[in-house]
């Protein structure tokens, strides 16, 4: 049974982004971008929230406003490998049985989408939950920067299983597209495999981390929601958080 005893999320984050530099700290109304991240895995309440930090200086912020920090090594390779280095440092017992990666870079996600990717583990064959939302652009189509899940979604069905996550969809490709969200749901099991396993040559090749574990034959369910969440990569994406995030007056 999934529920907030037995589910953390973490949130791994480090000072190192290639197109803006110190993000997790970026001013956003008042507070750093990965407080709002932060508050926002608070609101969805499917568990304790756990930040995965790169560095000291965003521990210690987060833990200033109220969060729960832990300083991981800087030199680990992935999101993914940092939540599991938290987890070993602070749950080595193995309390929490479901775990929930979501990025440093969010600060505007829904909780309810929070939610609904961890409810894609309640079925017993799924190892890893996801989440993504119909692309209804023909720019957003032709995006190779826009990862698409494919997967057997649309009408009733709110939850498929994933069968490919591509950069570039062609004719073997049907509609609806669907616009991967990485967000990510594990069973603690599933996450520790998966953070074992070498690179897989389809991961290297499309520079995906979650082709590792589909190549593997691990089972990833993928949960439709209604909109993308702002991702923060960018000055300009940065702008258009402080302008979502703006008090009323």
């Amino acid at each position: 049974m999934i529920d907030n005893h037995n589910t953390i999320v973490v949130i791994p984050t480090r000072m190192a982004s290639t197109r803006l530099p110190g993000k997790p700290l970026a001013d956003i109304q008042g507070l750093p971008m990965i407080v709002h991240v932060w508050k926002r895995a608070v609101e969805a309440k499917v568990g304790p929230v756990l930040v995965a930090a790169a560095e000291n200086e965003i521990a210690e912020v987060v833990r200033a406003h109220g969060g729960d920090a832990i300083v991981t090594d800087p030199a680990l390779p992935s999101g993914s490998d940092r939540i599991a280095s938290a987890l070993r440092l602070r749950d080595p017992g193995g309390r929490y049985d479901f775990v929930l990666n979501l990025q440093g870079d969010l600060p505007v996600i829904e909780p309810l989408a929070i939610q609904r990717c961890l409810a894609g583990l309640i079925n017993d064959q799924v190892d890893i939950s996801t989440i993504a939302a119909p692309i209804t652009d023909p720019a957003d189509a032709a995006n190779p920067n826009i990862v698409k899940a494919i997967a057997s979604l649309g009408g009733d069905r709110e939850v498929a299983f994933a069968r490919d996550f591509v950069r570039r969809v062609g004719p073997e490709h049907e509609l609806p597209y669907w616009h991967h969200i990485g967000l990510y749901a594990y069973r603690r099991a599933a996450l520790e495999r998966f953070v074992a396993l070498p690179v897989s040559p389809r991961e290297a090749e499309r520079r995906l981390e979650q082709m590792r574990a589909l190549d593997n034959g691990m089972r990833i369910a993928v949960v439709r929601v209604d909109t993308v969440p702002l991702g923060v990569d960018t000055a300009a994406e940065l702008d258009i958080a402080r302008q979502l995030l703006r008090t009323p007056s």
